[in-house]
Formats: C-alpha cells, structure tokens, sequence
C-alpha cells in the first residue's frame, strides 16, 4: 500500500509540476512526444515554456538575484514582510529552494524536445536552435541545482559528495516514474559540461546590444560554461572558455565591449543591457497585475513606485567595498524608507523602467568573461594576465589600474570585483561557497563557517517522504 500511494503521489507531481506545461492538455500516462508535436515548430513551443521557468520568481525572476546577496554580506533587510528573514540570520533550514520550484518541470521539457525533434519535420536550422538551447537550459537548470543542494567536486565536507536527482530522458506517465538516488556532484558537472559543449555546436551566434540574447546563443552557451568550469576547479578551461566566448561577442582584452562610467549605470535600464550576453525578456503578458509589485526585483529593492515594498537595501560593508570614483557606486541612491533607521539606499539596476515594475534581467554579462578569466589565470600562476584582465573592466567603471598585486592580494581585489560588479545579480554567497571560504556577514550576524551544514541547502520534506532512496544534506536529519 505505500508503494501505490507514493506512485500515486509521484504521478499528481508530474502533472501539476510546471505551471507553464504545455503537455497539460493531455493524461501524461497517454502521452508521447509523437502525438504531442507534429513538426520543429512545436518543440520550438516548448522550449519557449521551458524559458518560462527560468524568469520565474522563485528562479532568476527574484530568488536567484535576490537571495545570494541576502545570505551574505551584500544586503540587509529594512522591512519585516516574512521574506528573507530567515535567509539574512541563515537560520536553520532558511536557504534557496528549487526543488519544487519548476526547475525539475522545465527539465522535462529539455528532456522532451531532446528525446524527439530529430524525428518530426522541419527546417534544420530551427532545429539545431532549439535542440542547443535544450541542452543549454537543461545545463543552466541543472547548475542551479548543483550550487544549492552540494558541494563543488573536491570542495566537499567529510567527503560528502552527493548532489541532486539527475534525469537525461523525458518522464511522461506513470510507467516512466521512478525513484532515484542523488547523483555525485562530478556525475552531475561532468553532464552539465557535457551539455554546454553540445549546445556550442548546435546554437548560432549572437550580437550584444541585439534581442539574439534573449534566446540561448553560442556565446552564451560558452559564457555559461566558462562559468561551470571555474566552478569546477578547471582553471585552464575556464580561461579558455571566456577567451573564446569573449571572441564570439567580439570583446577586446582592453575592455572593448564593455559599458564605460558614462552609460554604465543607464545600461541597466536599456533593453537589452548593452553588456548581456543571456538576458531573460519579461513582458507585460507574463505576469499577472499583482506580480510586479509583489515579487519583482524593482518592488523589493527600490520605492520609484509608491506601491512598492522595497525591504532590502545595501549593507554598509558592501557600500565600504566600493573605491572612489567608482561608477558601480552609483547603481545606489541615498533615500528613505518608512519604519527603517539609519540611511538607506534603493538600487539603480532594478527600476522597473519598462513600467509597473517591469524590466528585463541579465543573467550572464560580459563583465564577468574578464573576472572569470581573472580568477582563472590567478588560480594557474599567470598574475600579469589576471591583473591585465581586472584593469582591463576598471578601466571602463572610472577607475585607475592597479599593479604589483600578487598572492593573496590580488584574489581579494578579483574578489572585490566581482562584490561590486554582481552585486544584486545572484552572485556573492555562491562566490564564497565554491571558493570553499566561510560566508561573510553584514553588521552583528555572524559569518557561517564553510564547514558548517548550512552551506547547503535542506531536500523538501515532501520528497524524502516519497522518495526512500532520497538522503538529506548531513546536519538536516
């Protein structure tokens, strides 16, 4: 009896698992990819829903952007509305979810278009797109649940190297559901990587400042995988990567491409971001009337709109982080809020300038192709190029070179830049984590260890019930 009733259980999941499905129109136990769609045109329809997930709200839509920071030392809260609290204090079990957020739906969709567009009709072009941004959405969700539920490989604490769920062939009904163990973290990178070298080959190419980057690119695909790798330890390709995802997009080791300190700040405002190489499009028709002022980034993180709620401002170490003279600086402005003590500042990146909270988000920029390169060419012994590559972005953020810098020092100002570059775009608690350093606190919070058990994130309650083969995270039991 409660093997059926976990069957049961697992086929209601399947089909309530992503709000933005397409297959929904049919019984999942009747349903193929064969009878669901006739031709390239259809899968083309799914992938399109597959992207839905990632601007999600619980995904690169707010948590994703919002939550990183929050947990470390970046930002504060300055309104009590429920959310983040628990997130800011790392309170026992208060981390990012993603589990039950649609990430595991929107995989399904990947696994879907892969397992049968080869076999309808269609212009191979069409087809080739749609295949590669499978293979890289597939990627990019995966990696999001890599960086949560475990640890880097060879970062691990006590050995402990257990990940998420992998699934690389599309569940469609109950004959398909099945229980599986988490997979090893170098399991899930090696598929990942795997994943993006696929969609390299497949997907065209796009140009910065052009819609092309609201779709999955071959620039993208690199830019996403130069990330993967410095993740992963893999130094010399993470230099590699970036080199050849900043040849795609055509941006110099000066720093040509780059935004400078005169349109730096407007650039976040400008659709698309003239940096972006993936930037997740939002419409007006994509959300329902309260989502913006509910859950958007504008809403949480800036009062331009009187109805906003605007709970989280930056945190006095972050502000102390940034030099003289530095345009980053200025994606901050002094102001006030109601029930909040001291001086606050809203955010300049997210002001909803498409209207009612509206705006785009970038999710890979090219910013980041010179810091990874950085870091990377750091991590191999080659100092010169490190430090060419920070003055290469310094010198289009107002900013004079630095020099001498070596050891220790110079991975604290690579470090540093990334603090004031990303902030507010998902990158602070994850750049501590994966460089296995204990997460830094604003203010009287205390910083969280590396080793302590809170580093990564606690399975939902609901599937380890369902799930015998399911173990949670080591100090969650």
């Amino acid at each position: 009896m409660k093997n059926y009733i976990k069957i049961f259980a697992l086929g209601s999941a399947l089909a309530l698992g992503s709000c933005d499905d397409l297959l929904d129109t049919e019984p999942r136990q009747s349903l193929t990819p064969e009878t669901a769609f006739a031709d390239v045109e259809g899968y083309e329809s799914l992938v399109f829903a597959a992207y839905g997930a990632v601007r999600g709200f619980n995904n690169y839509g707010q948590q994703l952007m919002i939550a990183p920071d929050i947990m470390a030392d970046n930002l504060r809260i300055i309104a009590n509305t429920g959310r983040y609290i628990g997130q800011e204090a790392n309170a026992d079990r208060a981390h990012m979810g993603l589990w039950g957020t649609g990430h595991y739906g929107a995989i399904n969709e990947a696994n879907i278009i892969l397992a049968g567009i080869d076999d309808v009709e269609g212009d191979d072009n069409l087809r080739n797109q749609v295949k590669g941004e499978a293979y890289f959405l597939r990627a990019m969700l995966y990696f999001d649940l890599a960086k949560i539920y475990g640890y880097e490989p060879g970062k691990e604490v006590n050995g402990w190297d257990r990940t998420v769920v992998l699934r690389t062939t599309p569940t469609l009904g109950f004959s398909e559901a099945d229980f599986r163990e988490r997979v090893t973290n170098r399991e899930l990178y090696d598929q990942i990587e795997s994943d993006l070298n696929t969609a390299i080959g497949l997907l065209p190419t796009a140009s910065l400042g052009t819609a092309g980057v609201y779709r999955a690119s071959k620039g993208s695909a690199e830019a996403l995988l130069a990330r993967v790798y410095l993740y992963d330890s893999k130094y010399a390709e993470a230099a590699s990567m970036a080199s050849q995802a900043m040849a795609t997009y055509g941006l110099g080791n000066d720093g040509t491409g780059l935004m400078d300190e005169t349109n730096y700040v407007a650039g976040f405002a400008t659709y698309p971001n003239p940096e972006s190489l993936f930037e997740i499009e939002i419409r007006s028709v994509d959300w329902s009337t309260v989502d913006g002022v509910n859950n958007s980034m504008c809403t949480l993180t800036a009062n331009v709109f009187n109805s906003a709620q605007f709970i989280v401002t930056a945190s006095d170490e972050l502000l102390a982080s940034y030099e003289e003279g530095d345009v980053r600086r200025d994606t901050w402005t002094e102001t006030t809020r109601s029930g909040a003590s001291g001086t606050v500042y809203r955010s300049n990146k997210w002001l909803g300038t498409k209207g009612d909270f509206l705006e785009n988000l970038p999710i890979i920029r090219a910013a980041e192709m010179y810091l990874i390169r950085a870091e990377a060419r750091f991590r191999t012994g080659d100092a010169t190029g490190a430090i060419a590559d920070i003055n290469a972005l310094r010198s289009k953020r107002g900013l004079d070179p630095v020099a001498g810098l070596a050891g220790d020092a110079l991975f604290e100002q690579i470090m540093n830049e990334r603090r004031v570059e990303f902030a507010l775009e998902g990158h602070r608690w994850f750049d501590l984590k994966r460089n296995a350093m204990d997460i830094s606190k604003h203010g009287s919070f205390e910083s969280v260890p590396y080793t302590d058990y809170r580093i990564l994130a606690p399975l939902p309650q609901d599937q380890l019930l369902l799930n015998d083969l399911l173990e949670d995270n080591p100090g969650y039991n």
